[in-house]
């Protein structure tokens, strides 16, 4: 029996053998790896995360969802009833309303209540685990108040991420494609031609356009005239020019029955033509302006139409500059709004949570209308856009240092 064993203890051991000598130099290498890499530990979650962590988080991030779809469950039930005249007055389909319009709205709005979804979450778990004496179990374990908000924070860090990237990528995408919705179905017109439009499309080069229909692309009444060391030095007129949307380049234009004045001191040199293919620094955006233009740009593209504009002496740029700053201030309200939740609901208190569940959407309800009424500010009272933009978070930064010096320790 036990040279049986033997035997068959032999038969398993030899493929091991050849293995172990045909393959030792793997193991060699993950050795030589694990040594290498071996400060990646440092970069486990785990190390850092213990069961207390992931407890919080968990209940942060789900109740801020399940609040998520609360509200905007109730948002959109409001908003069909109030729009489906409408849509059945101007036929829209059915798979229009949910992708084109619904798909859109949801994000849109959710990212705008970003902050009070956040204060809702913060309230309304952390109060029931107060009252479930959870909190003060913590406390007493020797787990300090600033230790407590460790996962509350990494918890606000990951909404800000996702509120940022929504804000500065996402959205703007989905709000022009509910934008061209609201156009054909709501009869909600939008501003799709603009007369005498005149601006600088490079330097000493002004382009004026008597009239632009944005439908069409094209323009009527066109002049160009170039500048050096404040001379006129060429005039282009054209009766019309209109913005080649196929081509592969930008700021490709076709200028029709064009004629060219080149002054060179007392000569003059002109030529014309029925068609000029020809590149004018100048888009179709930067000729019409509609109202919620600035909320269809992307953030990098919102930067770099602002530098554009700046760059030719637009006054039309501060509601882009502060729907800029205000995406990037917007993220970091999930810090100060967890913060000043966490410190008003995490002392138990006879009576429940609904007087600090009222203070908590007072408060989120204040900082959104302050983030609207500082835009209007800086639009209308030449206040800096960025200041605009983190005058809400400047307030409610000292509201939370104060609820955070007043939360139990």
């Amino acid at each position: 029996m036990k040279q049986d064993n033997k035997r068959n203890f032999k038969k398993i051991l030899k493929p091991a053998k050849w293995i172990k000598k045909h393959f030792g130099w793997l193991s060699v290498s993950f050795a030589w790896l694990k040594r290498k890499f071996k400060w990646m530990r440092y970069l486990n979650p785990s190390r850092y995360l213990k069961i207390l962590d992931w407890y919080i988080i968990r209940k942060f991030i789900g109740t801020y969802f399940y609040s998520i779809a609360l509200i905007i469950s109730i948002s959109i039930v409001f908003d069909i009833n109030e729009n489906l005249a409408k849509f059945t007055q101007y036929h829209a389909p059915l798979k229009a309303i949910v992708v084109d319009y619904y798909m859109n709205f949801v994000p849109y709005f959710a990212n705008l209540f970003s902050p009070l979804f956040v204060f809702i979450a913060v309230i309304f778990f952390t109060s029931k685990l107060a009252g479930n004496s959870e909190i003060i179990s913590m406390l007493a374990a020797g787990v300090s108040f600033k230790r407590l908000m460790r996962p509350y924070m990494i918890s606000a860090a990951l909404i800000s991420l996702l509120t940022f990237f929504l804000g500065a990528f996402v959205i703007p995408k989905g709000t022009i494609i509910k934008q061209n919705f609201e156009t054909m179905y709501k009869n909600k017109k939008r501003n799709t031609s603009s007369e005498n439009v005149q601006l600088q499309v490079g330097k000493g080069v002004i382009a004026y356009i008597q009239h632009y229909d944005n439908n069409l692309k094209k323009g009527y009444g066109f002049c160009l005239d170039k500048f050096e060391n404040k001379k006129l030095v060429s005039h282009m007129t054209a009766s019309e020019i209109q913005y080649d949307t196929i081509s592969d380049s930008k700021y490709h234009w076709k200028a029709r029955n064009w004629r060219i004045r080149q002054l060179r001191g007392m000569r003059e040199t002109i030529t014309s033509g029925s068609v000029k293919d020809t590149i004018i620094m100048m888009e179709p955006t930067d000729l019409v302006f509609s109202k919620g233009q600035q909320e269809t740009f992307t953030s990098p593209q919102l930067k770099e139409y602002i530098s554009k504009q700046i760059d030719r002496g637009s006054s039309n740029v501060v509601q882009y500059e502060v729907e800029y700053h205000k995406r990037i201030a917007t993220s970091f309200a999930s810090f100060i709004l967890t913060t000043i939740g966490l410190s008003l609901s995490s002392r138990k208190r006879k009576g429940g949570m609904g007087l600090y569940l009222g203070i908590g959407l007072a408060l989120s309800f204040a900082y959104i209308m302050l983030q609207t009424v500082s835009a209007t500010f800086a639009i209308n009272a030449d206040t800096p856009p960025i200041l605009a933009a983190w005058i809400p978070n400047i307030i409610f930064t000292v509201v939370a240092y104060f609820c955070y010096r007043k939360a139990p320790n």
